[in-house]
């Protein structure tokens, strides 16, 4: 199970001057937050004291008041711990995700009535991308992504998409970032030059690096700087007689959306 960097390495990264205003409950708390965003199926209170090397009572007590404030939620036996959507509810109502999400459902919709698949939006958080919007096929069928999900930057057509539309000094904290959360040192062979044929190209499209059978298709949602989100269809090519629009014209109508959701 990845996990995030443990809580000594992340005060020693946060700078020679930054233990002058430390404020130790706080640090305790966020601590449990960090650790349980990388454990998905929840962890007990032993396993969150072992791995972030405080007593039983601190763990006990943060634990009790994150639960009363609905930051983790803990299973029906009482025995395992897990975050809830608050947080990722909270960070929905920041103004740049809002402002990014607000025109981009009803075009999201439009464009899944229109192809036939699903589609999701993802931004770049903290070493990964995160999954903001997720819009399901129409029809009975389709490959979906979990709202929250976290996908592998490096490993996926959202990631490569969104580290090619960057300039050289934010890909290089991205990768960084990206290293330190997953322990993943090395980019893969020839990276560099398939982020330069993705940004000349203007989107992704090829083979899912997760699920067999499936073709990614991503593009830039751009900024000023570079890429703010990135917009991916996973298609899937329908093998029975009913009609469907083929991967040309989704790769399209993909690309339409994300040149409307850019920021000139």
């Amino acid at each position: 199970m990845t996990r995030p960097a443990g809580p000594d390495k992340r005060r020693r990264d946060a700078g020679a001057g930054a233990d002058q205003y430390r404020a130790p409950a706080l640090d305790k708390g966020l601590d449990i937050l960090e650790l349980l965003s990388g454990a998905p199926a929840g962890l007990t209170r032993a396993e969150i004291v072992r791995e972030l090397g405080r007593s039983q009572s601190e763990i006990y007590r943060m634990l009790e008041r994150l639960v009363a404030r609905h930051y983790v939620l803990r299973s029906l036996e009482g025995d395992r711990y897990s975050l809830s959507y608050k947080m990722f509810a909270l960070g929905g109502r920041h103004p740049p995700l809002k402002r990014l999400l607000t025109p981009a459902m009803p075009l999201m919709n439009r464009f899944s009535d229109k192809a036939r698949q699903s589609c999701h939006l993802g931004v770049y958080d903290r070493g990964n991308v995160t999954i903001v919007a997720q819009v399901d096929s129409p029809d009975h069928w389709g490959l979906t992504i979990r709202l929250g999900a976290h996908i592998n930057l490096l490993k996926s057509g959202s990631g490569r998409v969104i580290l090619a539309f960057q300039d050289e000094a934010a890909r290089a904290v991205m990768l960084r970032e990206h290293a330190e959360h997953n322990g993943e040192a090395a980019t893969p062979r020839n990276f560099v030059a398939t982020l330069s044929e993705i940004r000349a190209r203007g989107y992704w499209q090829g083979e899912s690096l997760q699920t067999r059978g499936v073709v990614d298709i991503s593009a830039p949602v751009l900024g000023v700087e570079g890429a703010l989100a990135v917009l991916t269809c996973p298609f899937v090519q329908r093998q029975d007689t009913e009609p469907a629009p083929g991967l040309n014209d989704v790769m399209q109508a993909l690309r339409a959306v994300a040149r409307d959701l850019s920021v000139s």
